[in-house]
């Protein structure tokens, strides 16, 4: 059965997804990425303006050009947001911007800086409507209001009613169709690796390299090799994950090793599911490795 979210179905399958660079947001740009090699199209709002207007368009766009050659009505779309998860508070008061980016119809969100287990359920909460209760043992009440299901329904080929049964974070919902994601990128963020990874809801996690080392106190450790410091804090927070069952999702831009060495290393080594991909032929090479048959 084709999902509406693309890379929770490859992901489902045990199958990686590769993202592409964050696109201009326009109706014009949405419609010409329609077609894209990308699973992932990932939008930062975390270091650029919020402009969710632009991401409506966007997203109208891509339903408009579509669907993919793989049946999907768009590529999963995955934002970040300005705010970040240090704290439960943090996360409440600027729940709208959640609430915001989903109207629009993307199909996730990757939360910053996330340290505390209190402030991941909260983001949970923030992404979910009141009336889904999996996972209610653990998590608040969902936050997500009536009223915000258009135009986002339409974008995902679904009436109101379906869009709000659908739009539920996986795998907690096994029928869900939202990724949520966490970045576990600072010091801070370390000792509580293992309970904010495994707080229900989140699909995925990242451990921010270039934050990472600022954290740290090196600003020139975002690329390979890395000091041992470094190479403590990813095998953290990825043994966090594998505890929790959540993907990582990790990059590597190390100049030394090939295009193939880069994509063998990031599979083979260090066991990543998400990863970005700078460009077509990256993406080919690691579809290719797993016997991907799903087409783009």
């Amino acid at each position: 059965m084709v999902r509406i979210n693309k890379a929770i179905e490859l992901l489902d399958s045990g199958q990686p997804v590769y993202a592409s660079p964050p696109p201009e947001l326009t109706y014009v740009a949405g419609k010409e990425l329609s077609k894209t090699w990308a699973d992932i199209l990932l939008i930062d709002f975390e270091h650029h303006p919020f402009d969710t207007v632009g991401l409506t368009e966007f997203m109208r766009g891509l339903k408009d050009g579509g669907p993919t050659a793989s049946g999907h009505l768009t590529p999963t779309v995955i934002t970040t947001l300005p705010h970040n998860a240090i704290s439960r508070e943090e996360v409440l008061y600027n729940a709208w911007q959640a609430r915001h980016v989903l109207t629009t119809g993307v199909h996730g969100i990757l939360h910053t800086h996330a340290r505390d287990p209190e402030s991941v359920k909260a983001f949970v909460a923030t992404t979910r409507y009141v009336f889904q209760t999996i996972g209610r043992d653990i998590l608040p009440e969902g936050l997500r209001g009536g009223g915000g299901q258009s135009p986002s329904n339409e974008i995902w080929g679904l009436s109101k009613a379906e869009y709000a049964k659908k739009a539920d974070p996986w795998p907690l919902n096994p029928d869900g169709e939202l990724l949520l994601g966490l970045k576990i990128e600072d010091r801070h963020c370390l000792p509580n690796a293992d309970h904010t990874a495994a707080v229900p809801g989140i699909g995925f996690a990242e451990w921010g390299p270039g934050d990472m080392g600022m954290s740290f106190g090196d600003p020139d450790a975002h690329d390979p090799p890395y000091p041992d410091f470094m190479d403590n804090a990813r095998n953290t927070v990825k043994s966090a994950l594998d505890k929790a069952g959540v993907f990582f999702y990790c990059g590597w831009k190390d100049e030394n090793l090939t295009m193939e060495q880069t994509v063998d290393h990031l599979i083979d080594n260090i066991g990543v599911m998400m990863m970005g991909a700078p460009n077509e032929e990256f993406a080919a090479y690691g579809r290719a490795k797993t016997g991907r048959k799903m087409p783009v």
